[in-house]
């Protein structure tokens, strides 16, 4: 399925999907010509046995590329590993916990599920919420968060794909009294903005939304935070295994950690995490600044807590929701509809999704509003 584009330019259609998400056209090119002879190896990667030279330097090469794009330091370890940020919510309090106290600040639906799932491990507790009315609309000022003194760390989910509320900057967990590290799960705008390590002991990011397909998460971990988990946790989910092991304690997802090579690369080319940065920026203002404008649509999160990756909006007249999807489809504007738990409409604008895309989202936008005033 292929569309003009004003210019007359054959384009693919432009997805929208939260994730799995759109990857750069130029990646998914590369993985197609190297589909059945990995750069004269005679295998796919799909094929490698993952101890095999061939893969080894393909997971070199990631973890290297990684740690230049977000300046990780050296007393960091970067594990590939499986399961998603769901069995994050698992693997973290199992690996860091202690069994003791952890702190939650909720601002939708997946810190809302990290604080669930944590809490069959340790003493899981709401420090914050930015919940108002049923709603997550903000996040909430850090001078009202309610930290205890002994919490293991402090979670938070730094980009809310769900409701579209993301942390502008992260929080300094020592300036509010507290000396627990903070772990941020930042699987939907990571290498969209820096990490400022100096206030985060963990990361972890579920490749399928701004890195590449479904199947590999990334953790990035403090080396002191290493090598205390809790009797229960299964070996290939404990940190230290894995560390030592370089990510072959079991079979990683091989192909998940090429493509996300791949995508590495290409950020790389294209100026780093600081152009992604502008890039997002862009995008993101072109977006919201017309659905404020427009009158026909709603964003209801608070400016200062937009997110940059993740734009829910409303059909003010809702019963046009379908019509307007079906419009949006002829156009080659995929996967629009907003999460089943919140309803109205969702443009995802990761760093995959070009200016053109948001553009021609925009133009449609216009076009709809125009023939339904």
């Amino acid at each position: 399925m292929t569309f003009a584009d004003p210019a007359g330019r054959t384009v693919r259609p432009y997805n929208f999907s939260a994730g799995p998400a759109a990857l750069p056209e130029a990646v998914l090119r590369q993985a197609a010509a190297e589909m059945l002879d990995w750069q004269g190896s005679g295998m796919s990667v799909m094929e490698m046995s993952h101890r095999g030279r061939e893969f080894m330097s393909i997971c070199e090469r990631a973890e290297a590329d990684l740690r230049t794009l977000l300046a990780v330091p050296s007393n960091y370890r970067v594990l590939f590993m499986q399961g998603g940020g769901l069995a994050e919510n698992a693997i973290v309090p199992m690996n860091l916990s202690r069994g003791g106290a952890v702190d939650f600040v909720v601002t939708g639906s997946w810190s809302q599920k990290s604080l669930k799932e944590a809490a069959r491990y340790c003493d899981a507790r709401v420090a914050a919420t930015g919940e108002s009315g049923g709603h997550f609309l903000s996040v909430p000022p850090a001078s009202g968060w309610q930290l205890r003194p002994d919490a293991a760390y402090v979670h938070l989910c730094s980009n809310e794909t769900i409701h579209g509320v993301e942390f502008a900057e992260l929080p300094d967990l020592a300036a509010l009294g507290s000396n627990a590290p903070l772990v941020i799960d930042c699987s939907s705008h990571i290498l969209s903005r820096h990490i400022d390590w100096s206030r985060v002991g963990l990361a972890f990011a579920g490749a399928q939304k701004n890195i590449g397909p479904a199947g590999v998460t990334i953790v990035i971990v403090r080396e002191d935070l290493i090598g205390q988990a809790l009797a229960i946790c299964p070996s290939a989910f404990d940190y230290r295994l894995v560390a030592e092991n370089g990510s072959m304690y079991n079979t990683p997802p091989t192909y998940g950690i090429y493509i996300a090579g791949l995508v590495f690369q290409w950020v790389l080319a294209q100026g780093g995490v600081a152009e992604m940065d502008r890039r997002a920026a862009e995008k993101a203002a072109l977006l919201y600044g017309f659905l404020d404008a427009s009158g026909f649509y709603v964003n209801r999160v608070d400016p200062a807590s937009r997110s940059r990756m993740n734009v829910p909006f409303f059909l003010r007249d809702e019963t046009l929701n379908d019509e307007f999807l079906a419009g949006a489809k002829a156009r080659g504007l995929l996967q629009l509809k907003g999460h089943k738990s919140v309803g109205g409409m969702r443009a995802s604008i990761y760093n995959a999704m070009p200016l053109e895309g948001v553009q021609a989202l925009v133009r449609y936008l216009d076009e709809f509003a125009a023939a339904h005033v």
